[in-house]
């Protein structure tokens, strides 16, 4: 691990003089905020994190920095393998920012067998970013599990339906990700979350009436119906729920 932290610290040090201040400020008005952040664009650390390949211990010793730059290069080389039930959860504790909580469960946590339990446990959470990574995760395995079952999904919009009244920006926009994501998955789960949405909308919170009616727009939408009617993903057939097991 000593190994692990200096190279872990070389690399901030290079991340420090690769940023741009400007860039902080322009992600700030995106929402993308953190105690530490140097301003590096995201083609700059995928291709750091390329030339590095799977190296977990150094991506335990990246996250433990705390600077965003480090943390979104930590979940590009950790190896899903590896990761933990506990992993998961120290780290989603520490999400400050969509950003880090999106690269997290979107290119990391989607790939471990763990994935489904968090979705389960974390929207269920208060706090904002936990919560919202419940839903991400939603999001990751619609699209990027072909494999799954539509009765994983289905068992989903429960979840969605139960947070939708949940009005914090980073949560709303979570649980819209996912219901969209679902619904464009194939034609079985587009019905389920079109009348998902429409039930969302005849809702006394706004939260709900803005989920429903965003998703709604985009899940009726031509281009979605277009692109749904030519899928070539083939209709999962049901039964058992797989276990995930990283790619």
């Amino acid at each position: 691990m000593n190994r692990a932290r200096a190279t872990a610290e070389r690399i901030v040090r290079e991340l420090e003089a690769l940023g741009n201040p400007a860039n902080v400020e322009g992600m700030a008005r995106y929402g993308i905020r953190s105690a530490r952040a140097f301003g590096v664009p995201a083609p700059t650390l995928r291709a750091k994190a390329k030339s590095i390949g799977r190296d977990h211990e150094l991506a335990l010793a990246l996250w433990e920095t705390g600077v965003l730059e480090a943390r979104a290069m930590a979940c590009l080389v950790a190896d899903p393998a590896r990761v933990t039930r506990l992993l998961m959860d120290q780290w989603a504790r520490r999400f400050d920012s969509w950003a880090v909580c999106d690269c997290a469960c979107s290119i990391l946590f989607d790939k471990t067998p763990f994935a489904v339990e968090k979705i389960q446990h974390w929207t269920a959470r208060k706090a904002e970013y936990v919560k919202r990574a419940g839903f991400v995760l939603m999001a990751a395995l619609a699209v990027h599990d072909k494999r799954a079952p539509d009765a994983l999904f289905l068992g989903f919009l429960p979840l969605i339906e139960r947070e939708a009244d949940d009005g914090r920006n980073m949560v709303k926009k979570g649980v819209n990700w996912a219901l969209r994501q679902i619904g464009k998955r194939n034609l079985a789960l587009h019905a389920a979350a079109v009348a998902s949405c429409r039930r969302l909308r005849a809702r006394p919170a706004a939260s709900a009436r803005w989920i429903g009616g965003d998703a709604l727009r985009e899940l009726t939408s031509e281009p979605t119906l277009a692109r749904i009617r030519t899928s070539r993903w083939p209709l999962p057939a049901a039964g058992r729920i797989r276990s995930r097991r990283p790619r």
